[in-house]
């Protein structure tokens, strides 16, 4: 067999390393267009910031040690241009020249290439991309060179990271995000938290604008807002988005959607001799159905095994996985880590769900060092885990690992309660953030626990009666107006003043973080009162009321 990989990324060369341990006498070749092949794409950042101090650490394999090892046909620098199904040939533009490649397996895993918008200005030298070493090389040699400013057009996964590189090299850094806040894909109480972070990293942070071009100049440009703003920059990095670098394949009749090549459940294309993998491929959202591409390495590996599976083993090749689109990212001593459907997805897909908050230590709060874990969660009506996404310091990733392998298994919320979980002082407490999140998630679904939630402060504010539990220290700190402060120890001899308080209306109670108004709330059902308490307590409001510039809201006493 004669199969043919384009792209030398995560995909293609897991496929063609998977396909030759398959088959010995098989003939791979794959096509990379670029210098480089199995480089470490997402250590690129960490490079430009100088935690990985030598280019050669991002090299994984070259063309030479793949002949050795795998006896692949690795070839750099060969672009392919056109694909003619009928002969099964691709026409190749290589350093030599233009040359024909025939096939009898093909595997697309191009990647994708990155977006940019038509701004005016971004042919500028100063404005620079970040996916590949040579990239890298020259955004690090600009960081180092004398550049005193820069601006990140971009505060996603690889906007950040590169920010906080620059930042790490001493530059004053503007990151200018069109969303509403910095990685979008995050809920706006676990953005704030992000965005509070990079502000203390020295990085200013523009969110909610857009850009609207950058003007060259001679010492400097400068990126030009559309409120107005104008931002001087010695280095400018681009990192708006990916699209897949599909074009003479779609141009050759392969179907594909916005870009993105259509696949079947084992990776192969409209026609039957080709196959598809990684970056340039839709994958079918494991919760809310959608067809998306999934731009990230773990699965472009995973799948490209998959595929070659597929190619050679059809028989006992298992399908491509729908994906959770699980990532992670640190910011300063931050860790956000997520998996699964956010709120927007939830929204687009018609879903409904039940969102839990909870702000548990990473280890038992009486072992010194304990630290915060921001956790949302979204369950459906029935208990099912459909998302989430944890905000800390140590220990975010492990708890999303286990999230993530409980929405693949299709668990409920209340699955979580009784997994063994490893419990010492110094790792964790003997009720985990994940058991804690089946608790109370289990308690919202069979309705012991009526939420309510930030994001309608105005309307519970209007209609109902808000009841804050915490002392009265807490309450004098900061408490949202209007509010009746009766501490939760002091609530069963004193609700004749909720009663009168309410005068009818609903009660909604809120806390700290959300445990001292629940058990308010069990004590106002009890006693016949309409109740629900605030999702994550004052922890999460502060959040969102930060994220929406109403931090103002909050009225503070002093003593």
């Amino acid at each position: 067999m004669k199969l043919v990989v384009v792209g030398g990324g995560a995909a293609g060369m897991s496929c063609a390393a998977r396909a030759r341990r398959l088959d010995e006498a098989a003939e791979i070749t794959v096509l990379e267009k670029t210098d480089y092949v199995s480089y470490a794409s997402c250590g690129l950042p960490y490079f430009v910031g100088g935690e990985i101090a030598e280019e050669q650490s991002l090299l994984v394999q070259t063309p030479a040690s793949l002949r050795a090892s795998l006896n692949l046909d690795v070839r750099i620098r060969h672009c392919v241009t056109a694909l003619d199904r009928a002969a099964r040939r691709l026409t190749v533009a290589t350093p030599d020249g233009d040359i024909a490649i025939d096939y009898d397996a093909l595997v697309l895993a191009p990647g994708a290439e990155p977006l940019r918008p038509p701004l005016p200005g971004l042919d500028s030298p100063r404005v620079q991309t970040l996916r590949t070493v040579p990239e890298a090389r020259a955004l690090r040699e600009q960081a180092t060179g004398g550049a005193a400013r820069a601006v990140v057009l971009g505060a996603g996964f690889i906007g950040l990271e590169a920010a906080e590189a620059l930042a790490r090299r001493g530059l004053a850094v503007t990151v200018v995000e069109l969303a509403p806040h910095v990685l979008p894909p995050l809920e706006e109480e676990l953005a704030a938290l992000v965005t509070a972070e990079l502000t203390r990293l020295g990085i200013q942070v523009v969110a909610g604008v857009a850009a609207t071009g950058v003007e060259p100049g001679a010492a400097a440009d400068t990126v030009t807002l559309a409120d107005g703003r104008r931002l001087p920059a010695d280095l400018i990095l681009l990192s708006v988005g990916v699209r897949p670098d599909t074009a003479p394949f779609i141009a050759a009749g392969l179907k594909a959607e916005r870009g993105a090549l259509v696949v079947d459940a084992h990776g192969r294309t409209s026609d039957p001799a080709i196959w598809a993998a990684g970056d340039g491929v839709l994958s079918r959202d494991a919760v809310t159905g959608a067809l998306r591409p999934i731009p990230l390495a773990g699965p472009a590996n995973r799948n490209g095994r998959l595929v070659a599976d597929a190619i050679l083993r059809p028989a006992t090749a298992r399908p491509l996985p729908a994906g959770l689109g699980t990532a992670i990212v640190r910011v300063g001593d931050l860790t956000v880590a997520l998996t699964g459907a956010n709120r927007a997805s939830l929204a687009a897909a018609g879903l409904e769900c039940h969102t839990l908050h909870l702000h548990p230590a990473h280890h038992a709060g009486y072992f010194p060092g304990a630290q915060p874990l921001h956790v949302v969660v979204h369950v459906d009506a029935t208990g099912t885990l459909l998302g989430a996404q944890v905000v800390g310091g140590p220990g975010a990733d492990r708890r999303v690992d286990v999230l993530a392998t409980a929405i693949r298994a299709g668990w409920s919320v209340a699955d979580l309660i009784d997994l063994d979980l490893c419990y010492s002082p110094p790792y964790g407490s003997a009720k985990d953030p994940v058991t804690m999140v089946g608790l109370v998630g289990d308690n919202v679904v069979n309705g012991q626990l009526t939420l309510w939630y930030a994001q309608d402060v105005d309307a519970v504010l209007n209609d109902c009666l808000l009841l804050d539990v915490r002392s009265p220290a807490e309450f004098a700190a900061g408490h949202l107006p209007g509010a009746l402060n009766i501490p939760h120890t002091e609530l069963r001899d004193r609700l004749d003043e909720v009663t009168a308080a309410a005068a009818g209306r609903p009660v909604r109670t809120m806390c700290g973080v959300g445990l001292r108004s629940y058990i308010a709330h069990l004590i106002l059902v009890a006693a016949g009162f309409d109740s629900a308490s605030l999702s994550g307590g004052a922890e999460t409001l502060h959040a969102t009321l930060a994220a929406r510039g109403r931090s103002d809201l909050l009225v503070t006493e002093s003593n």
